[in-house]
């Protein structure tokens, strides 16, 4: 689930940080760009984990920061496929069900990936599955379940225009970078309560 991977980046390293050890500005700046954010095909970076290699620095014409070639690693939080995690359910609709982690929020349990037998109920907005005749399980909002996940999906996102950055408009895209369809189809899998 969590991962150290190998970045290189060109560091911009402004000039107010210049009397700063070098490796704690590169540090610095390196955790303001990545800690929290996602990277496209690598995952979710929690932390930069250190530094490996570090180049000279160099000058442009008209900005008075330096930029240095770094290598680093990060640590990345990026469940492999088929891995079971636990959760709580944010959401339940037609569609499917929504699951958020302590930190990740952007997990999709969608209809066809539930339990046979499981059917949407609009009036409890919740899904139930039916093992049998006599048995009713309630899959609620805020039920901590356990899910396996299926796929990853990556979406590039276009940088926000300026009115979306002061909060002018409304965005045009609210699709998330990073996303996680999961499914809830074996013994173990849907709520915790079930099975203890």
């Amino acid at each position: 689930m969590f991962i150290l991977s190998e970045v290189s980046d060109l560091v911009r390293i402004p000039p107010h940080t210049f009397n700063i050890p070098i490796p704690q500005s590169i540090s610095n700046e390196l955790s303001k760009k990545y800690a929290n954010k996602v990277v496209s095909n690598l995952g979710l970076v929690v932390c930069v984990w250190d530094l490996l290699d570090i180049k000279d620095g160099l000058l442009k014409p008209g900005d008075g920061a330096a930029f240095v070639e770094v290598r680093f690693r990060c640590v990345v939080w990026k469940p492999f496929i088929g891995e079971i995690l636990t959760g709580w359910v944010s959401e339940c609709t037609a569609e499917g069900i929504k699951i958020k982690t302590e930190f990740f929020d952007e997990i999709v349990i969608p209809k066809n990936y539930l339990f046979e037998n499981c059917s949407f109920r609009p009036a409890d907005k919740a899904w139930v599955w039916q093992p049998d005749e006599e048995t009713e399980l309630f899959i609620d909002v805020n039920e901590k379940i356990r899910f396996r996940i299926e796929e990853e999906i990556f979406v590039n996102i276009k940088p926000k225009t300026s009115s979306e950055a002061q909060g002018l408009s409304e965005p045009e895209n609210k699709v998330s970078p990073y996303a996680l369809l999961a499914s809830c189809q074996t013994d173990g899998m849907g709520c915790v309560s079930w099975w203890d």
